[in-house]
């Protein structure tokens, strides 16, 4: 697509005017040939009180068509689960996956626990109390008129 040149008006001596293109193009054209090329705009923002830098934001803006951005190695909108049901798709299987690990450990380590209490000698007197079908009581019994 060839660039058509641009003629401006002519422009009296000593005026400050500013000078316009005779050409009109259209905001078609205009977006047509800003998504083709693509435009960067960039910026930086710093806030300081007595040479104390207190923020600084760095502004940096793209913009281009999709076809130009992948050409630009940019697609981060194919990975954000947000914006893509593939992405979206991935990210739950990934979570489940991470589920079933946490549950699969928390089960191993429960099994450890058990297997660990059931060797315990506080374990072997609880199964030898219950083997006598009495219960033994954690304090002496006091009844309200004795002394000690």
């Amino acid at each position: 697509m060839s660039q058509p040149e641009l003629y401006y008006a002519p422009i009296p001596r000593g005026a400050r005017e500013i000078v316009h293109a005779t050409r009109g193009d259209t905001l078609s054209d205009v977006l047509e040939r800003v998504l083709d090329k693509g435009v960067v705009i960039a910026g930086d923002i710093a806030i300081r009180l007595m040479d104390i830098e207190l923020l600084t934001i760095h502004i940096r803006l793209l913009v281009a068509s999709v076809e130009k951005a992948k050409e630009m190695g940019i697609d981060w909108w194919e990975h954000n689960s947000f914006l893509s049901p593939k992405a979206r798709e991935r990210a739950e299987k990934r979570n489940l996956a991470e589920k079933e690990e946490e549950l699969k450990a928390l089960k191993e380590r429960v099994a450890q626990l058990e297997s660990s209490c059931s060797l315990s000698p506080l374990t072997a007197e609880r199964k030898t109390r219950k083997g006598r079908g009495t219960r033994e009581p954690a304090l002496p019994s006091r009844t309200p008129g004795s002394a000690e």
